[in-house]
């Protein structure tokens, strides 16, 4: 007999089946399903002008939305490496390890899911929002030993909500003798647009039953008002702090030649390597098999790319298998449309002891328009097995990549003691 995969709703000792399948593909069957998606490349248009059928189903406003409560949209999923074997390869590393960049993927379907939970309409077959992932707001890694042989569970659930926004905690487990140890925490924030993803659309409201949800919520308060905080003091936006102009300069300094008394002539100190010399760069066209259930390339996929190119870039840099401590502040900035060619730029922008921070540019071009366009930027905090060269940024376009890899660096909820063993790489 085939084994399967369960999705259960598991909240206060209370334990209903929603759906089940074959592995965590069920996940995204049931999103293609919600939405009316064609699995067949050559409908998809067809299949997105029967979605306008289902503007009447919008609400007009948040107050004639039913409130939904966060055991509402709870869901527990099953990733079964350890039971079904013929699963592992997808996941599988050359080192045995847990391929990361598939975590981010799966992770990235099941927010989707779990937002659709919350919003479910009963007299409606299918959806009429179209929710779609605007923000990874952090990944923090908890847990050491990922293997490849044991079962895997993901939980979640909505724990904020505005008027057109969610956010989504989510949780991951390994299975270890006969209990699940924590792996990895996460927040996402999901948007909702209408039917023909084109504009804003109004989500349910949200109730809290217990001062454990308040206190969620509460977090999901904060959490907004860091991100509005940290993007108006961007570097984008704002001069370097009077303390980072400072460190700034003492690194300029400490690359002058002490041979000469002059500004131009610049020399690495020991243990050092010029930012220009971190980057790898990458190239991919975005086939249909990318796509999500709307027709545009897949947000996991963009994620797990940029992933993996980050972490070839640490392992090129530092010599030795770097592995993930935290990703951080995933801006999903513009569409990928299908066809399009990706290009990815990743360099070390920032180095502290075994620490190494990455910065994953994202741009697209169509085949017909050679103009690029930023998509995303990422942000990945890698440990390395051993300490690594410090990077030093030789105009200022590196010097403020440097101090924004600072930033970001800091902002990690803390700092992470790793052994060698610790879990997941590309």
């Amino acid at each position: 007999m085939k084994s399967k995969m369960h999705v259960h709703l598991t909240v206060f000792g209370f334990d209903h089946l929603v759906f089940e399948g074959t592995r965590i593909a069920v996940v995204r069957d049931k999103l293609r399903e919600i939405v009316g998606a064609s699995t067949n490349w050559r409908d998809h248009v067809k299949a997105m002008e029967e979605r306008k059928l289902l503007h009447s189903f919008l609400a007009k406003s948040q107050k004639g939305l039913p409130p939904r409560t966060m055991k509402d949209s709870y869901i527990e999923v099953f990733l079964p490496l350890g039971s079904q074997p013929e699963l592992r390869e997808k996941y599988l590393t050359v080192q045995n390890t847990v391929r990361f960049g598939r975590i981010l993927e799966d992770l990235d379907s099941l927010g989707v899911l779990i937002c659709y939970m919350h919003n479910k309409i009963h007299s409606a077959k299918m959806s009429p929002l179209s929710i779609v992932t605007a923000l990874v707001d952090k990944i923090d890694m908890c847990k050491k030993n990922l293997s490849p042989e044991q079962d895997i569970k993901f939980s979640g659930h909505v724990s904020w909500v505005g008027k057109t926004s969610m956010e989504v905690k989510m949780h991951m487990f390994q299975l270890h003798g006969n209990d699940f140890s924590p792996v990895l925490d996460a927040t996402f924030v999901m948007v909702a647009r209408d039917s023909e993803n084109k504009g804003p659309a109004f989500v349910n409201p949200l109730i809290l039953e217990s001062p454990e949800e308040e206190e969620l919520f509460q977090q999901g308060e904060l959490n907004k008002g860091r991100r509005v905080a940290f993007s108006s003091t961007s570097l984008l936006k704002m001069a370097p702090t009077a303390e980072e102009r400072t460190a700034i300069h003492e690194m300029f300094l400490n690359t002058l030649d002490p041979k000469t008394i002059s500004f131009r002539s610049r020399v690495l100190p020991a243990n050092a390597v010029w930012m220009e010399n971190s980057k790898l760069k990458s190239l991919d066209i975005c086939h249909p098999q990318e796509r999500n259930i709307f027709n545009r390339i897949f947000g996991g996929f963009l994620m797990r790319k940029a992933y993996e190119l980050g972490w070839a870039t640490a392992c090129n840099f530092g010599g030795s298998r770097p592995f993930i401590v935290a990703v951080d502040d995933i801006m999903f900035q513009k569409p990928v449309e299908v066809g399009s060619l990706l290009f990815l730029s990743s360099q070390v922008c920032f180095t502290q002891g075994n620490y190494i921070q990455v910065r994953v540019h994202s741009e697209v071009a169509s085949l017909q328009d050679k103009e690029h366009m930023t998509t995303n930027v990422f942000h990945f905090t890698f440990m390395s097995e051993k300490e690594v060269p410090l990077v030093f940024p030789k105009t200022y376009g590196e010097s403020m990549l440097y101090l924004d890899g600072q930033r970001h660096f800091k902002s990690m909820s803390a700092p992470v003691t790793l052994k060698r063993h610790y879990m997941v790489e590309p």
